[in-house]
Parts: structure tokens; C-alpha cells; sequence
């Protein structure tokens, strides 16, 4: 700021002619003074000059914009100078201009804004991206363009698309430039990846200053470089690039849209400069294609034809010609809302007045928040389409092209927009978005040494520095990690098959083991991988379990080898000569719920059969013993009676499927348990060890420890830790009452090598975590992903197995045919064959109730009705109906049918006599009426 006031001193020193008061305009005066101020020789500033004065005289050319005022924009050129931006801006402040058309630059912006602050004279920049130009701090600033914080996220947004997570900014070193990266940063975090460099070019570079920057951009590890320059002089770059062999295969290049800025502007550029740039991404904003756009691109080439050199019309032309229209209509809404020019005197610049010093020329513009909130608030369609400002003052649809640089020229790959993203088709805002990764998409790209591989993104930087894997010098088990002192050589499991993964890598990786740990004990590898986090070591390797505290240190790769927690405890051998033995194979449920189905199917087949079948009939104790006998002997198949119904002969053959089933189960567990020599342990498994105080082993340098005490809440005291294998083998033989341990918990590669060779012990249970090894290197690596797809190829083509056989032998007790005590059937296995037969069985009865209920309402309905008999006696005669034998109650039925038809026909042979013996007795009386009238 107090640079500002002296620059503000310096142009008014000599003392600026002023009024002394106030300066009023009519309300709709004749002349509405506007400046302009950007360079007029500049890539975007000889664009912009044609375009504002196209756009100067199509306003004032239609009376309605303006209602008869004139719009008189009075252009200075800055000469690529801040400075002179600077003091034209205040030369405008004493004209009574009431907005100011620019600057193009940054730097000048934030000087001049200051002002414009002050004096409330709206700046209407069509250039200036800068995302720090905050509406808060510079509320006269209005940006008529695309902010710099959509184009970060449109070079995130690709970055993220091809898997990238580094990248190298080279960026100006100005507000432009330190901003922009700065906001592409905030982007990269939003997606998981960041600017591993930044490099900064001075304003005004040279072909030094540019190489000596670029030489130290090479020896870094990422390929991926945006470039944020100016379109003056960032083409140098590229050229100085290609010399030191920098545009080749291996490397990608994107430059923000400043490139297209020059290759629309200055086209066809140079074979040389275009050579200088093959393969290179940037970006252009875009406008869509409408009528309005067309016609001014057709009249392009008469406005530039007095032009010196042929210019192009570029993207930041088009928002400086929509730019002067939106001032023209905001003007217009100011006059209709009874705005007033007029300008008074700041009275803290009045306190200044210090002898021949005279600044009362500074005046505010009196209608200055009048018509700021009208170019705010103008929604328009111009020639860059729709224009309209959001709340926090961008341009509403912010998208942009991205462009491939080939040949001659270039090639347009996609579209970015902040609606649906990436996309190979121009955005649409008439659908809804669409941010889903499928929906994500671009065409190919033909990248920097011709080629359509997409580019890795990074290398080893060469530098002579060598990658320091740290690696754990391990006292136990040294069949998987072994360091021999002499020698300083690695040896073993993983050291193999970290070197085989790194054979299949597509280029090399320069390593230097560095071992951990003083070879004494264990070393803790929790600290090893906490080593990689603070930088000490690049990666890791050896057994290293990937669990949860672990992966938030550092990245790993795809488990090479299973290894989850087991419990190891001594085991006998056995061989079962208990009288109960036959009892065994089935646990407690699953006796009980075979015998209820026992009776349950008994019972059901007695109910179908009762009215069918003599066998199921007879005196109540019969029956029941019936049921029994007939139940158990299907166990056997022995049963002896036969089932005549339909329903009773299907529950009966589902039930003996089931049966055939249940008894080839027992018959095997059985002839299992009685011939087949068995181990069993006091230990069942990690809940019985719990369960106990009994003292638990662990290898020292585990995570057995921390997960035994801070997830299973065991008591420390409990714990011993141990290192090698003998150790494991004496505490396990003096068990707990002799100061060993009743079982020893440790990863299950570790105790199946444990147990190659020593039969007296075994696993009991299941896993208790589920866990892998794997590679850890430091985090948002792309070696460990690199390192992962490596390794699953070596499990794809046998390779990895062949390590593992080759320092992992198979277990020697394998042989003896030695298993764990058989765990006995339970009903879980063979619900499912309950559920049928106790469905069958359900549908049966429902099926022979309803068809009692109508032979019941068919035989017996209407004599209960004629009979008046209570509730009682009805379901009495219906349990009577039920036990009785079918074949009676239907001969009874037909005796009732015929009886009824009998006495029918005998009662209609009495209707027919009596009726003829009236007719006969009708006919003697009218005979004798006529004798006696005769007489």
C-alpha cells in the first residue's frame, strides 16, 4: 500500500487541475467515459485491441443498448511494464471514467485494485485468472473471464485420469504464477496427489537462466510436468527442453491455456517452434459454438486487415469483446435506475494537500456501488456464450478443451468442465452430471517421442543416488531373512522374491539393502516401517505383516505370502477306546433333534395310515408300541409294516433319503473316530486359551504382542516372549505348571516352518486375523503398485511358488497321517434335510385334515344338524369319524343313501294312490249329481 501512495505522489506532484468540489452529468449524458489499460503488443493485448474497439463500435452503432449515450473507451498501452499500468490507471481516476477495462496482468491488477477500492471505480479484467483476486479483499475487481482455479482442477482432473500422483510445477514467479500453482496444489490434494517440485522461472527469462532450472527438474523423480508461464516467451522452454533431451519418451508436458493462447493467435507457428512442442497437453477455454460466435469470427479477418502481421483471434478476444458489452448493458440498467455520473472529492486524499502537492483530483464516482451490482447482475448471451456471474463472481459453466500438440498442428482430446468432468464431447448442462470414473473419458494421446503408451510418470532420478531398503537382521527363522556380517550379504524367502518382482519391472531399480536391527534379537518391524515415514529408509522388506498401525506409516504392496495369527499347542496322539465312543460322532443337538424326528415321522405316517391300514390299527397300546417300532427300525430300513396311502407313502420315502443320508454320516465319523489315530490338546483354540491364566508364548518382534494385549485385553503378565525355534519347543513341552507355556500364538509361516520338523505340536483353531507380507515403501509411491502388479505375475506364472518351495519345506509329520481329534456332525450340516422332511411331513397332514373335513361334511353333516347335538357331541362324532376304518364309514354311507331312496319311493307310491283314489272318488260324485238332475 505505501508503495501505491507513492506512486500516487509521484504522477501528482506538480499539483493535477481540479475543480475543488464535486463533478455532476446529467442523468443519460451523451458521453460515457471508459479506460482501458493492457499492452498493446502482447499476444492477448493485440487481440484485445481489435476486439474492444469492434465491440465499441456495435454498441454505440445500436441506439438501444445505450439509449442514444455513447460509449468512449479510451485505450492505454502499458508496454509490458506494471509500472506504466499503473500510472495510466491513475491517469484515468481524474477523467471522470467510471470503469476501466483491464489490466492484463496480475501484479498490476492487485496494485490497482487498491485504488479502484478507493476511488469505487469498477475493473472489468478479461485476462487476469489469478484465483487470489478474492471478491472480499477486492470487491471492485470483476474477472471476465475463466478463473485459474477451474483450470487447476481441469490439469487435477487429467493428472488423476491417467493415474499419475506426482507432478513437477514450473510456473512464472509472480502473483500469476506462484497463485496458480498454488491453487493446482490445493486441486491435487482434493485427488490424492500433489507437486513433489516446484520451479520457479523469473518474469523475463533467458535461455540460461531457463536451462540451469530445467537441469534440476531432470534429476527429480517425476516425468510429469505442468508449465505456467506467459505466451511471450513460454515456448523457450520447450526449446530448451528437446536440447537437453527432455520432450522424449518417458516425459509429459501440460501447459495451461497461455499455449493455445499463442498458437490461436499466431498461426501457423514456425515448423521449428511446433517441433520444439510435440506431444504436449494444454488447455484453451471454451466457448461454445453459437450464431453469435460464427458471425464474429467470419468478420475477424476485415477487422485485423489493417492490422501489421496477421493476428488470430483467440479465447481471451472473445471474453474482451463480451467484456465491453457487459459494461454497456450494466451502464444502461444503471441509467434506467436513476443512476447519476458524478464525482466528489476523497477527503483523506484532501489531507494530503502538503504545498505545491495537489491530489484533489482523485474523485470517487458517486454511483460506483451503483454500478457495480449492475455488472453483477447482467445476464447476457455474448459471443462466448451464456455470461453471467455466480455468487462468488466467476463466469457461470467454466469448461475447457484439452489440446494435443502434433505435426503442424493440433488435435483437440476431450473436454473438462466442472459439470460431468472429463469428457470426449462438449459439456451439456441440460443433463444431469455425471462425476462417476466410467463416465470419466478422453481420446487417445499421442504423447512427447511419438508415442501412444501412456507415459509411467516417473523414474528413478539420476542422480547416483540409490534406493535404502531397510532390512530386518533377524535372529529366528532366518530361513526367510537372513544377513550374513562378513559378506554383508542378504539371503532368504523374501530377499528372493523381492529380487525376482524386481526382474520383472520394465526398467531398473538402483537399491542398497541396509540392514535393522543389532542381531541380537528380534528387531521390532513396526520401527523398521516407522523408519520409511521419517525418511530414513525408502522402502522395506523381509517379514512384514501388513496390519492396520502399519499401513498408516507407509504404502504396501500385494501380500506375497498368507500369514494370519494362529495358536500352536502340544498335542498326544490317541487312539479312542472309550465304551462311548458310539456317541461321539454326533453332539448332543443333533442326537436330539434325530430322535424327535424319529417320532415325529412315526407319528405323521400313524395319521395317514389309522383309516387305511389294518397295521396301523388296533387296541391303544398296540398303536403306540406300533409308532415306536415303526420309527426306530427306519434307522435300519427293517420296518416291517407297509404304507398303503399316497401321502403316507411319500413322507415315508423322504424320510428314509434322510435317513440314508444321516446314517452314511455316522457310519464314517464313527469308523473314523474308532480306526484313525488322533492328536488332541487340552487347547481347543484361541477362545479355550483366553478362557484360562495359563502363561502364552510369543516371538519377541511380533505384533502378536500389541494385538494379544491392546485387542484381546490379556494381561501382560501372561505374555513370554520367545526368539527361536528351540525356545518354542521347551516351553511348549514344560508347559504352564513348569514355567513353560500352554501355547505359543505367532504367524502362521513362522510356525508352519516351526512345525516342519517337530510333530509333538500342532495348530489348533482357526486363524484368528487374516494377514499378509508384503513390501512397504514410502507413502504415494508408484513403486509399490509397480512392485504389486510384479508380484502377482510371479504367482500367475509359478514363480512365487517356486521360492517358497525352495526355502520353505513341506511339513515332515505329513506323512503319518496325524490330524486333529475329528470334530463331531452337528445339526448345522443337515438342517437342511430336517427342513424337507418337516415340510413334507407339514403338507401331508394339512393335505389329510382337509380331506377328513369333507368326508366328514359330506357323511355326517346332515345328521348333526337333525340331530341338535352340542359342540361336544359334533367333535366327538368327528374324532369318532376320524379313528373309524375308511371302507365303514363308506359302506354305512351307501346303506343311509339306499335306505333314504327306499323310503322316497315308498312315500311317492302312497302321493300317487291317494291321488288317484280322490280322482276316482271326484268322479262318482259328479255321476250321482247327474242321475238325480236326470231324475
Amino acid at each position: 500500500m505505501n508503495i501505491v501512495w507513492l506512486l500516487v505522489l509521484m504522477v501528482f506532484y506538480n499539483g493535477v487541475a481540479s475543480n475543488g468540489g464535486s463533478t455532476n452529468v446529467s442523468t443519460r449524458p451523451d458521453i460515457v467515459n471508459v479506460g482501458a489499460v493492457f499492452s498493446f503488443d502482447s499476444t492477448v493485448g493485440k487481440v484485445a485491441k481489435v476486439a474492444i474497439e469492434a465491440a465499441i463500435e456495435d454498441v454505440n452503432s445500436d441506439p438501444a443498448v445505450l439509449g442514444g449515450t455513447k460509449m468512449r473507451v479510451q485505450m492505454q498501452d502499458t508496454n509490458y511494464s506494471g509500472f506504466l499500468g499503473i500510472v495510466e490507471a491513475l491517469r484515468f481516476m481524474e477523467k471522470d471514467t467510471v470503469a476501466i477495462i483491464g489490466p492484463q496482468n496480475a501484479v498490476t491488477a492487485h496494485t490497482i485494485s487498491h485504488i479502484a477500492n478507493e476511488l469505487q471505480v469498477p475493473l472489468l479484467s478479461f485476462s487476469v485468472t489469478d484465483p487470489t483476486m478474492s471478491s472480499l479483499q477486492f470487491p471492485f475487481f470483476v474477472r471476465t473471464t475463466q478463473n485459474d482455479l477451474h483450470q487447476m482442477a481441469a490439469v487435477a482432473a487429467i493428472i488423476d485420469y491417467y493415474g499419475w500422483r506426482e507432478v513437477i510445477a514450473l510456473y512464472v514467479d509472480d502473483d500469476y504464477g506462484r497463485n496458480g500453482i498454488a491453487a493446482l496444489g490445493d486441486m491435487l490434494a482434493e485427488r490424492r496427489c500433489k507437486i513433489s517440485y516446484k520451479a520457479p522461472l523469473v518474469i523475463d527469462p533467458n535461455r540460461s537462466s531457463i536451462t540451469d532450472l530445467l537441469v534440476k527438474v531432470a534429476l527429480t523423480e517425476s516425468r510429469i510436468i505442468v508449465l505456467h508461464a506467459y505466451a511471450g516467451w513460454g515456448h523457450q522452454v520447450f526449446t530448451v527442453a528437446k536440447y537437453l533431451g527432455m520432450m522424449g519418451t518417458g516425459y509429459v508436458w501440460i501447459a495451461t491455456h497461455w499455449l493455445t493462447t499463442q498458437i490461436d493467435t499466431d498461426s501457423p507457428l514456425p515448423s521449428s517452434m511446433m517441433d520444439d512442442m510435440q506431444g504436449v497437453l494444454t488447455l484453451r477455454m471454451y466457448t461454445p459454438e453459437t450464431e453469435l460466435k460464427r458471425k464474429f469470427v467470419s468478420r475477424w479477418s476485415n477487422l485485423t486487415s489493417g492490422q501489421k502481421g496477421k493476428i488470430g483471434l483467440n479465447a481471451c478476444g472473445l471474453y474482451a469483446y463480451d467484456t465491453v458489452w457487459l459494461l454497456a448493458h450494466a451502464i444502461n440498467a444503471f441509467f434506467d435506475q436513476g443512476g447519476n455520473i458524478s464525482f466528489s472529492n476523497d477527503s483523506r486524499l484532501t489531507q494530503l494537500r502538503r504545498g505545491d502537492l495537489n491530489l484533489d483530483a482523485m474523485s470517487i464516482f458517486n454511483g460506483g456501488n451503483l454500478l457495480l451490482r449492475n455488472i453483477l447482475q447482467v445476464n447476457m448471451t455474448g459471443i462466448t456464450g451464456p455470461f453471467k456471474f455466480t455468487p462468488d463472481r466467476n463466469l457461470i459453466h467454466p469448461a475447457f478443451e484439452i489440446i494435443n500438440v502434433i505435426g503442424t498442428g493440433i488435435r483437440k482430446i476431450g473436454y473438462w468442465s466442472n459439470y460431468s468432468g472429463l469428457s470426449v464431447v462438449p459439456p451439456e448442462y441440460t443433463k444431469p452430471p455425471n462425476h462417476s470414473s466410467s463416465s470419466q473419458s478422453l481420446y487417445s494421446v499421442i504423447w512427447p517421442g511419438q508415442t501412444t503408451q501412456k507415459p509411467r510418470g516417473w523414474v528413478f532420478p539420476n542422480n547416483g543416488r540409490h534406493l535404502r531398503i531397510g532390512v530386518p537382521k533377524r535372529v529366528s527363522f532366518r530361513e526367510f531373512v537372513s544377513y550374513t556380517e562378513g559378506n554383508d550379504m542378504f539371503t532368504g524367502y523374501c530377499i528372493d522374491v523381492f529380487t525376482a518382482a524386481l526382474n520383472v519391472l520394465p526398467y531398473a531399480v538402483p537399491f542398497k539393502f541396509i540392514p535393522f536391527g543389532d542381531g541380537v534379537k528380534n528387531p521390532r518391524v513396526t520401527e523398521l516401517v516407522h523408519k520409511i515415514q521419517t525418511g530414513e529408509f525408502d522402502g522395506a522388506i523381509g517379514d512384514i505383516a501388513i496390519i492396520t498401525n502399519r499401513t498408516r506409516m507407509a504404502d504396501f504392496t500385494q501380500p506375497f505370502i498368507e500369514s494370519g495369527l494362529v495358536v500352536v499347542a502340544p498335542v498326544r496322539t490317541t487312539l479312542n477306546s472309550n465304551p462311548w465312543a458310539f456317541l461321539r460322532p454326533f453332539n448332543p443337538m443333533m442326537w436330539g433333534v434325530t430322535a424327535a424326528f424319529f417320532l415325529i415321522v412315526g407319528t405323521v405316517v400313524w395319521i395317514l395310515e389309522h383309516r387305511l391300514n389294518d397295521d396301523f390299527r388296533g387296541p391303544p397300546k398296540k398303536q403306540i408300541v406300533t409308532i415306536l417300532w415303526f420309527s426306530f427300525s427306519t434307522w435300519f430300513f427293517a420296518h416291517r409294516e407297509n404304507t398303503v396311502s399316497t401321502l403316507g407313502r411319500l413322507v415315508l420315502i423322504i424320510w428314509l433319503f434322510v435317513v440314508l443320508i444321516i446314517n452314511s454320516s455316522y457310519t464314517a465319523s464313527l469308523t473314523s473316530i474308532l480306526t484313525v489315530q488322533q492328536l488332541s490338546s487340552s487347547i481347543k483354540g484361541l477362545h479355550t486359551l483366553l478362557a484360562s491364566n495359563d502363561p502364552i508364548g510369543y516371538q519377541q518382534g511380533s505384533f502378536a504382542r500389541s494385538y494379544l494385549t491392546d485387542e484381546l485385553n490379556v494381561d501382560e503378565s501372561r505374555l513370554v516372549p520367545l526368539i527361536m525355534p528351540d525356545d518354542y519347543a521347551k516351553a511348549l513341552k514344560d508347559g504352564p505348571h513348569r514355567g513353560g507355556v500352554a501355547a505359543v500364538i505367532d504367524e502362521r509361516a513362522y510356525i508352519e516352518l516351526f512345525l516342519s520338523s517337530r510333530c509333538d505340536f500342532s495348530i489348533v483353531g482357526q486363524d484368528f486375523t487374516k494377514t499378509g507380507w508384503g513390501f512397504a515403501f514410502a507413502r504415494d509411491s508408484p513403486l509399490s503398485v509397480d512392485m504389486s502388479t510384479a508380484i502377482l505375475k510371479l504367482s500367475d506364472n509359478g514363480d512365487l511358488q517356486r521360492i517358497h518351495d525352495k526355502w520353505l519345506k513341506s511339513s515332515a509329520c505329513a506323512s503319518q497321517g496325524s490330524k486333529l481329534q475329528v470334530d463331531r456332525l452337528q445339526l448345522k450340516s443337515f438342517w437342511g434335510l430336517f427342513v424337507l422332511c418337516g415340510s413334507a411331513c407339514f403338507l401331508a397332514l394339512i393335505i389329510y385334515f382337509i380331506n377328513m373335513l369333507r368326508q366328514f361334511s359330506k357323511h355326517y353333516t346332515e345328521e348333526v344338524i337333525s340331530s341338535g347335538s352340542s359342540r361336544s357331541a359334533r367333535l366327538q362324532t368327528f374324532i369318532s369319524f376320524v379313528d373309524e376304518k375308511e371302507e365303514e364309514v363308506k359302506s354305512r354311507s351307501k346303506r343311509r343313501q339306499m335306505e333314504r331312496m327306499s323310503n322316497r319311493s315308498a312315500s311317492e307310491d302312497e302321493s300317487m294312490y291317494n291321488s288317484k283314489r280322490r280322482h276316482i272318488d271326484q268322479s262318482s260324485s259328479k255321476m250321482s249329481l247327474d242321475n238325480g238332475n236326470n231324475a
